[in-house]
């Protein structure tokens, strides 16, 4: 009786078949696309590099964040974490494609850093807090 019972479970079905089936089907879909990501350089979506090993910093950004008291750290935070605004971007632009980069700090200044990509690095053009004026005799 035992033996009849342990034969019964294992004996392959064709309900179990078609489940380990579609498992499997599911499991070399989701390998494939993640196989194709990372060829890729993960998201294809975005256009700069959000982990960057060394910013260049143009004079007047430099002059901005002094006006504006905002920090190197603080532009890493957007540069990693902050949403690409394309109606401020210009990524036709020559001679390297511009990117408004916005979001907040930890500190709770909500900020919009101009990154340009270029073949010397990631170039930071301007930093701006939104909603607060500030007197600045960047030029």
């Amino acid at each position: 009786m035992l033996s009849r019972i342990i034969y019964i479970c294992n004996k392959p079905s064709v309900v179990h078949t078609k489940f380990f089936k579609y498992r499997l089907s599911g499991l070399l879909v989701f390998l494939l696309i993640l196989i194709v990501g990372c060829q890729q350089g993960g998201s294809s979506a975005d256009p700069i590099n959000r982990h960057a090993d060394h910013l260049i910093y143009t004079r007047h950004a430099r002059c901005r964040m002094g006006c504006r008291l905002i920090t190197e750290t603080e532009i890493r935070e957007i540069l990693e974490n902050g949403t690409i605004d394309y109606r401020k971007s210009e990524p036709d632009a020559k001679p390297d494609p511009k990117y408004a980069l916005e979001g907040s700090t930890n500190e709770g200044q909500h900020l919009r850093i101009i990154f340009a990509p270029s073949q010397k690095g990631l170039v930071v053009i301007t930093c701006i807090e939104l909603g607060v004026e500030w007197k600045c005799d960047c030029d």
